[in-house]
């Protein structure tokens, strides 16, 4: 089964299928498709990645079972193991093109972890997000912490991880963290609209935009100054600037295509 390809739709969009066999249960097979995705993002004409599921729900993070198995190895061992999933966030990251998450039904544990690894999430009304790590005594990874610590206030990132409460779509909405509720079935339709706007824009600055975002989290005031002076100095001399700003003053829309 092709879990990652390029919409035959619009040909600029790479949409990866979280298995649906197994409710999106994370698999090297998942890994090696968000890293195939990845490497087909480089292509120039790409403009964005989504990660879906036909399987009526995301993600349901980590197969218990295999994590029962898990238990045998050394400690070593399972570092090894968890890289892998950390390895998908990292590439998610530093993808050069936008990636939008399209939820449906949930996103459990590493699923959530991932779906917040993205830069834009769509959710189904009344999909449920749940760090349910705790629950089997386990600690939240694929970078849900840092995730929930940019996005919440410390206390109501506590009482996600500490408590382990589903929380509806709609209230992940209102919290900020999920950008659009949309009617349960209509996720990826609505992931394709955003890819299909983000495809009219200048997919260098985009990129760009992406890395300064993340940068800020971690970085001074100061250095994040020069990072953005640096930045805008060199998009000022570019292509895609020249188009923007000649499409503003000839009152015209731009054409970033070229």
């Amino acid at each position: 089964m092709t879990l990652a390809r390029i919409d035959d739709q619009s040909d600029r969009v790479v949409v990866v299928n979280m298995n649906p066999k197994r409710r999106g249960a994370l698999s090297p097979d998942l890994y090696a498709a968000v890293h195939q995705a990845v490497a087909l993002a480089a292509e120039p004409r790409i403009r964005a990645v989504i990660l879906t599921s036909e399987g009526g729900f995301f993600c349901a993070g980590g197969d218990l079972n295999t994590l029962i198995e898990r238990r045998k190895l050394t400690e070593p061992e399972r570092r090894d193991k968890i890289d892998g999933l950390h390895g998908v966030v990292r590439a998610l990251r530093a993808c050069p093109v936008p990636v939008i998450a399209a939820v449906e039904g949930g996103a459990a544990g590493a699923g959530m972890s991932i779906a917040l690894a993205c830069d834009l999430v769509v959710a189904a009304a009344g999909a449920k997000f749940t760090a349910s790590y705790v629950k089997a005594g386990l600690v939240p990874d694929g970078g849900l912490t840092a995730s929930l610590a940019r996005m919440l206030p410390r206390p109501l990132a506590m009482e996600l991880c500490l408590l382990a409460r589903p929380v509806e779509a709609e209230r992940m909405a209102q919290l900020g963290v999920v950008n659009l509720v949309v009617p349960e079935g209509e996720t990826e339709a609505q992931a394709h609209a955003l890819a299909d706007t983000l495809a009219t824009g200048p997919r260098e600055a985009q990129s760009v935009i992406r890395s300064l975002v993340s940068s800020a989290y971690g970085t001074s005031e100061s250095a994040q100054l020069d990072l953005e002076r640096d930045a805008m100095a060199q998009a000022q001399g570019g292509a895609e600037a020249g188009e923007g700003i000649s499409a503003f003053l000839e009152k015209r829309k731009p054409d970033f295509s070229k």
